[in-house]
């Protein structure tokens, strides 16, 4: 049986209305110097109260990824809706490379979400999983041979952003004789007076003489696409205004372009809190001018640096608390004016299908990394090293740090947290360190205070990890076996089972 997007998140939300009411206890055990409560999602609190969880752990190895594709489908409906209050034709196709899970794969027809891939792996698991052609996209920044005979042999779009590219596409495409298309991505546009660069794409402004060159009976271009760095906005604006005049020009030589890909980076917010956010950076710039004592270890300054008194560089962190988010990002985007028209009326007006390609917004809420504590020690300036059951890549981006609270949960053996106040149990300052064998290898670089202490055998979670920190840089060094990815259905009898890529 065939169940709706609707159907499935309303029995999910169903299933959670029997967590515990409040969350405020898992929040004490452990928060930051300077607090960064997370935000979760009720199955998340249902989860982490869960009396099993040790034993999952001690079955699956730690650390142990834990998803749920239920929040994907709200987020995609959430994106729809904002697109079709606007009478905008418009689809979402799932950047596959913010998770590995084949869940998500499974996911995306209910949800109504195409699928963005960007490795040949990527792309026979998905047709593998019986996604049509029609609801994938190719973005892979280096396309092989391999790759690009899949995707022409099975009808499936290309981003396109070089001549050699081109030239491998064509010369495939001439061998099966079958016509190949693609999607010429676009860079280098402008935006209050500067280029925005990237080493992504054709320069906008070489985009025409570009295409003259692409051969018409073996490459059909239907779309133009682009991706840009951070998360502005008015950025997206001047983008697709100046992607409109391409796409008039390339009609003009005949091609039939008939879909925009604005790509990804729709922002979301891990933090309950703004003003959390805000006190962290305020009160870190003064441990690193001295006037307070460090939040990180050894005064690591996540990419601030003190010089002659005052506060260089920026933060190397994604911006863990924003606003707007998600579907009022994409509304301020497209209710944009510009030349009396909004940025909506522009793309009806070009009679265009308006794409993204989003992973971290869609994954918002889906998943968890738990690790189990293996270690306790004092290091010589009386800060406490918790030594955990992973290593950083599990639960890392290209930021610096996850600057989110961590959870933790008292071990099944001990007698929990009310009996470790009773026995005068010490509160704990420190960090979290890892399995990997160099002096950086921490899993937290902001000091973290466990007001009950924390003991071996206790766990700790790391809310809201399916966007990009579970596997976009996981590594197996020292020949650790890569962590498990266990799918929680709170519906079903058997609510723990193991995700498909991991039981191949």
């Amino acid at each position: 049986m065939t169940v709706s997007p609707k159907e499935t998140t309303a029995a999910f939300s169903a299933a959670v209305q029997q967590q515990p009411s409040s969350s405020c206890s898992l929040d004490r055990r452990c928060v930051g110097v300077t607090a960064l409560t997370a935000r979760r999602e009720p199955w998340m609190n249902s989860l982490l109260h869960e009396p099993a969880l040790a034993s999952l752990l001690q079955q699956h190895g730690s650390p142990l990824n834990v998803v749920t594709a239920d929040p994907m489908l709200a987020n995609v409906r959430e994106l729809d809706g904002v697109a079709k209050a606007r009478s905008l034709d418009f689809r979402v196709f799932f950047a596959r490379k913010a998770n590995k899970c084949l869940t998500f794969v499974n996911a995306a027809p209910l949800a109504g979400s195409g699928i963005d891939v960007a490795s040949l792996n990527e792309l026979e698991q998905t047709l593998d999983a019986g996604i049509a052609a029609s609801d994938i996209i190719c973005t892979a920044a280096i396309k092989n041979a391999a790759l690009v005979d899949v995707c022409i042999r099975n009808g499936i779009t290309l981003t396109i952003d070089n001549e050699d590219e081109l030239l491998l596409i064509t010369h495939t495409a001439q061998n099966l004789a079958k016509p190949a298309a693609v999607a010429i991505r676009l860079s280098g546009f402008v935006h209050d007076d500067n280029k925005l660069k990237s080493r992504f794409g054709v320069d906008i402004e070489q985009c025409e003489s570009f295409a003259k060159t692409i051969p018409s009976n073996h490459v059909r271009v239907t779309g133009l696409h682009f991706h840009l760095d951070g998360y502005c906005a008015h950025q997206r604006v001047s983008a697709i205004t100046q992607s409109l005049a391409v796409v008039s020009q390339l009609r003009q030589q005949g091609h039939p372009i008939q879909f925009l890909d604005i790509g990804g980076g729709f922002p979301i917010s891990y933090l309950h809190r703004g003003e959390q956010w805000e006190a962290f950076w305020t009160e870190h710039r003064c441990a690193l001018l001295g006037q307070r004592s460090p939040l990180t270890y050894r005064n690591h300054g996540l990419g601030l640096i003190a010089v002659d008194g005052k506060i260089a560089g920026a933060p190397n962190s994604y911006p863990y608390y924003q606003t707007p988010t998600r579907s009022a990002w994409l509304a301020k985007i497209l209710d944009s004016p510009v030349t009396g028209r909004t940025i909506a009326d522009q793309i009806r007006d070009h009679a265009l299908q308006l794409r993204c390609e989003p992973g971290r917004s869609i994954l918002d809420g889906c998943g968890m990394t738990i690790a189990r504590v293996e270690f306790r020690k004092q290091n010589a300036e009386g800060d406490w090293l918790i030594g955990l059951s992973m290593n950083r890549t599990q639960c890392r981006t290209s930021s610096d740090d996850f600057l989110v609270d961590p959870i933790v949960i008292a071990s099944p053996e001990a007698a929990g947290e009310e009996s470790r106040e009773q026995n005068n149990a010490e509160p704990m300052e420190g960090f979290l360190v890892g399995a990997y064998c160099t002096e950086s290898e921490l899993i937290s670089l902001r000091k973290l205070r466990f007001p009950a202490g924390i003991q071996r055998g206790d766990l700790v979670a790391f809310p809201n990890t399916a966007g990009y920190l579970m596997h976009f840089l996981e590594s197996r060094s020292h020949q650790f076996p890569l962590a498990k990815n266990l799918v929680y259905d709170a519906r079903s009898q058997t609510p723990w089972m193991l995700d498909k890529i991991d039981a191949e």
